[in-house]
């Protein structure tokens, strides 16, 4: 699905953030900051005509597949899915209060292609709906979001071989690279850098961006169909976690913060702000 190109893309990711931030506030629950690392990502896939899908036809067999493999930021994917149509808005209220929307990505969800959140298993269903569409001669892309976290798991490392040996060039992940995990900067808890030569030496091939510059996941993704190398593409993206909220930015202890009272005004204020920038 094509979005037209008066969609602003800078004003879509500010109220992303707003509405992820709402959501999770009124249910108490979800990973705020693991969410807004990741906002101008999925704006490009979803609003930048990047991903093809059509949400009044969620199975349709022509469709890309997009999988959360970092399930925790999984509101702002519902936030993305609602506002693209998938299902209707008033489901964000019921967000983890007892509706379809869950802490994390779950099939009942229109939309979503697989459950995720236990880390390490997005890149194994990723390599192999790649795999099931080159076997089958079909062109549909298959695009993965992991955590830098997540490449802590045997199993990320293992699939990773096995994309490359079977030349799944039809699959590109990434890896939103916040240099943070639950508890921990990752270099402190398990270091993994150079992160980049790693995936390569896995045999992908491999670019390292700017994840919240939209002209560095437009100019990363401009060969999205007619990419010429046997490889599968690992995209390194530069993000900082929590971005937009200075008490969330790159802080250890804000990995399942959910902003209320006075912190919750501060957030809203400071989106605010940048909204008029």
């Amino acid at each position: 699905m094509m979005y037209p190109e008066e969609v602003n893309l800078e004003e879509k990711s500010k109220w992303l953030r707003r509405e992820i931030l709402e959501m999770c506030g009124r249910a108490e629950a979800g990973h705020v900051s693991s969410a807004f690392s990741c906002v101008e990502i999925l704006v490009a896939l979803y609003y930048g005509g990047i991903l093809r899908f059509d949400p009044r036809k969620p199975d349709w067999d022509e469709r890309d597949w997009f999988i959360l493999s970092k399930g925790h930021a999984a509101p702002a994917l519902f936030c993305v899915l609602t506002d693209s149509g998938f299902f209707p808005a008033d489901e964000l209220n019921n967000f983890c209060r007892g509706g379809i929307l869950g802490s994390h990505p779950d099939t009942k969800v229109p939309g979503i292609e697989a459950v995720t959140g236990s880390l390490g298993h997005g890149l194994g269903i990723s390599a192999g709906l790649a795999l099931a569409a080159k076997m089958d001669r079909k062109l549909n892309m298959t695009v993965v979001l992991l955590s830098d976290g997540e490449c802590y798991e045997g199993s990320t490392w293992e699939a990773a071989m096995f994309a490359s040996h079977h030349q799944l060039n039809n699959l590109v992940a990434i890896v939103d690279r916040n240099m943070l995990s639950a508890t921990d900067f990752t270099e402190n808890a398990l270091g993994l850098n150079p992160l980049g030569e790693k995936w390569r030496t896995f045999g992908w091939e491999v670019a390292a961006i700017d994840g919240h510059s939209f002209k560095e996941i437009f100019s990363t993704f401009k060969d999205f169909r007619s990419y010429r190398s046997s490889k599968p593409l690992m995209i390194i993206a530069n993000t900082t976690k929590g971005k937009g909220v200075s008490f969330l930015e790159n802080n250890p202890l804000a990995h399942a913060l959910v902003p209320k009272g006075k912190q919750l005004e501060q957030a809203r204020e400071e989106l605010d702000e940048r909204r008029l920038l």
